[in-house]
């Protein structure tokens, strides 16, 4: 069973589009998974710009890997290392706790996934 930050069951954090290393909807993560894409986030504009600014552009749209490109609003497993980088820059886009990868916690602090949870 694949755990959560807050050590609860992995909940899905989108499926539309479809995220996640595997695109299962869940920030599911395993050793093939570099980048660790553990983060459940709802990406903002300033979040996607920042993104973009430092290297992980997630709003070109990319056929060749079935990626449509992300807009403001979308949920998206995102990697633990750039999220940390935004977080740290002032950018926080919404944390979605319970779709949140525990292995997050191997990079960040539970406090800082917090600070960005999102209210239901």
């Amino acid at each position: 069973m694949t755990k959560n930050v807050l050590g609860g069951v992995l909940q899905t954090c989108c499926t539309d589009p479809l995220t996640g290393y595997y695109r299962d909807g869940k920030c599911n993560s395993g050793e093939e998974d570099l980048g660790q894409h553990t983060v459940c986030v709802i990406v903002t504009d300033e979040f996607l710009q920042h993104q973009r600014a430092i290297g992980n552009d997630l709003i070109t749209p990319r056929p060749e890997f079935g990626f449509a490109g992300l807009n403001p609003g979308d949920g998206w497993c995102v990697c633990v290392e750039p999220w940390k980088r935004s977080y740290e820059a002032g950018i926080r886009a919404p944390v979605r706790l319970e779709a949140t990868h525990e292995k997050a916690l191997e990079v960040v602090s539970l406090e800082m996934l917090k600070n960005c949870a999102r209210v239901n």
